[in-house]
């Protein structure tokens, strides 16, 4: 059995994967989430417990929000923090926006969720979800202040598209780069994400 190991900053982003992983995933492949509390406890940390990573046909991934910060900025400091834990080819995404962005990309997912009704004009704002400066709080708003973190991520998640129809292009290069490391490995290739 090979082990897609995935450092996230916070549970709700576990939440996630875990929902879509069977989708993308192929046979003979699991899901290991290890969360943090917060980017600077992610960024504290991940070095340590790469370097100290020894079970084998393992691929690491890292994933955080970018909040404010510039995206290029974020990703090459967490591919440098991964370099030095010697490992280089550990997969390094950034939910452009933040995890909320995934969500926002694909309304229908959030209507069947909290059985919402949108109208065309209500959705328009919503065209380009990694562009919205809180989409957090733009996704509690549209559900009516019911969306929690994790509690919105159990129920949304799970009737996420993994087809590339997701209006979060953030989403759809995680997803993209996953099945590129999962391939490369089953062919026996060792590639830069």
């Amino acid at each position: 059995m090979s082990t897609l190991v995935a450092f996230l900053e916070e549970p709700s982003a576990a939440v996630m994967l875990k929902a879509v992983a069977p989708l993308i995933l192929p046979q003979g492949f699991e899901l290991k989430c290890i969360t943090f509390e917060g980017k600077q406890d992610l960024e504290r940390n991940i070095e340590r417990k790469l370097r100290g990573w020894q079970t084998p046909d393992t691929l690491f991934m890292v994933m955080r929000d970018r909040d404010s910060e510039d995206c290029r900025q974020v990703k090459d400091r967490l591919t440098e923090i991964c370099r030095r834990a010697g490992r280089p080819n550990a997969l390094v995404r950034i939910a452009c926006g933040e995890l909320e962005s995934f969500y926002l990309g694909d309304l229908e997912a959030v209507s069947v969720a909290f059985g919402l009704k949108m109208s065309e004009s209500r959705k328009a704002k919503f065209r380009h979800p990694d562009n919205l400066g809180n989409a957090a709080e733009e996704l509690r708003r549209l559900t009516n202040g019911r969306y929690q973190k994790i509690s919105g991520s159990r129920l949304i998640a799970p009737h996420l598209k993994v087809d590339g129809t997701n209006r979060s292009h953030s989403f759809n290069v995680l997803l993209s780069g996953v099945r590129r490391i999962v391939g490369n490995m089953r062919d026996g290739e060792v590639g830069v994400p």
